[in-house]
């Protein structure tokens, strides 16, 4: 059967493409000519503020109605941000997207004039760049995740100093950073050595277990551990302090923000930090986003499909996306699914089948589907359709069929009277 469909290239007129390096970049220019020819600039520039100042106001001059460029580490930034203030209309495009042809050379030249080609043609796709309020917030929710990072590693190194000295705390306290153990660890810093007077610095319950407390502190803790706890332990300070300051300025940075995140608030999992980082990562404006389904698929929430000769590859991997807005959707998810909830019932109801693994990503994804509707509509409300929700809507006649298909698939010949 043959279907008709109406294919027309359009060229964008006047295109500008940027190889972006540390130092220096390429700038490739397309605009028209004679007929239909095309007529082509390349010229290398600096990255310094007024090399790009310059070049940004010779593309304004020049018409130029689109920049694109790849995202080459963080060296795209000052030069997005730049054409962005001067009127352009810069895009950002995925460097997997710009596939080179094989045997094809290689040079900062060459790429940029095929980047110039394949934008005039419309082949690539803008990557997400948020709006500046959006990035100052995003710049400080990663900065607040990687400080946590940084404590956690060095929390980690504190635990394997005291084993070094066969300081068995850890064993004994199931967090050695609460009150008992970071009083304990200071009195050690002191000189004291004595397993008797540290026990006896237990707080709470942790009293409880003084006789533990006196074993686990019979090891050989020296001035050379008494050194570097010290300097670690100043070190887990100045980090906490760090980001105290951080989340005084991120709760100033959500104040425009604040009806958007009262929303994410009312969602299972979802608490005023967590709906930072959200709004942080996707932005307030949905109309990015045309569906629910866009953002899952951008946020890699989505399953990938490949089939080929009708058979369906791989294993639905989602693929890997924004990692900061993974890892707090996953949290959100297995917090969710320790409420009584709608949400909680279908990660138990996903965990108990297919793993912990899968109900993470299921629920992530339906959060990030309630996340959507809730920032495309003001007006929209979140309202928890219950723990029971899959009982009180479920339909009998699956339910018998699926009964009976099980029963006979065991053996058995299965025969329905109904009750009386």
């Amino acid at each position: 059967m043959l279907a008709e469909s109406e294919d027309s290239e359009q060229i964008i007129a006047r295109v500008a493409a940027l190889d972006i390096g540390k130092a220096e970049l390429v700038c490739c220019v397309r605009v028209p000519g004679r007929g239909s020819r095309r007529l082509q600039e390349v010229t290398t520039h600096s990255t310094m503020t007024r090399s790009l100042t310059e070049l940004a106001s010779h593309l304004v001059e020049s018409g130029v109605s689109r920049v694109v460029m790849e995202a080459t580490s963080d060296y795209w930034k000052p030069v997005f941000y730049l054409l962005e203030a001067h009127g352009l209309d810069p895009w950002l495009v995925n460097a997997r997207d710009v596939k080179h042809l094989p045997g094809r050379p290689k040079t900062d030249v060459l790429d940029a004039v095929w980047l110039a080609k394949l934008a005039e043609r419309q082949m690539l796709r803008p990557s997400f760049v948020p709006p500046p309020p959006i990035r100052q917030l995003r710049d400080l929710t990663r900065y607040r995740a990687d400080l946590i990072a940084v404590r956690t590693a060095e929390k980690n190194r504190v635990e394997k100093l005291l084993e070094d000295a066969c300081i068995k705390l850890s064993v004994v306290a199931s967090d050695i950073f609460g009150v008992s153990g970071r009083a304990m660890m200071a009195t050690m810093i002191a000189g004291e050595r004595d397993p008797a007077v540290l026990a006896q610095l237990a707080r709470s319950r942790m009293r409880t277990k003084i006789g533990q407390l006196e074993e686990a502190f019979n090891g050989h803790f020296d001035d050379h551990h008494r050194f570097l706890l010290a300097r670690m332990l100043d070190h887990i300070d100045g980090i906490d302090a760090d980001i105290a300051a951080v989340d005084d300025q991120i709760e100033a940075h959500l104040a425009p923000f604040a009806a958007a995140v009262a929303r994410l608030d009312e969602i299972p999992g979802i608490g005023a930090l967590a709906a930072a980082v959200i709004l942080a990562e996707i932005g307030t404006d949905m109309s990015i986003f045309p569906t629910a389904a866009h953002l899952c698929s951008w946020a890699k929430f989505s399953p990938g499909i490949k089939s080929s000769a009708g058979k369906t590859k791989g294993k639905a991997h989602t693929g890997h996306g924004n990692r900061y807005l993974a890892q707090v959707l996953g949290e959100a998810a297995v917090s969710a699914g320790r409420t009584d909830t709608f949400l909680g019932q279908r990660y138990r109801r996903i965990a108990r089948r297919r793993g912990n693994k899968r109900a993470v990503v299921a629920v992530g994804r339906s959060i990030l589907v309630i996340i959507w509707h809730l920032l495309a509509d003001s007006d929209a409300t979140y309202t928890d359709l219950g723990a029971d929700h899959y009982t009180t809507h479920l339909n009998p006649e699956s339910k018998k069929r699926n009964h009976i298909r099980q029963l006979e698939a065991l053996g058995y010949t299965v025969t329905l009277t109904p009750a009386a």
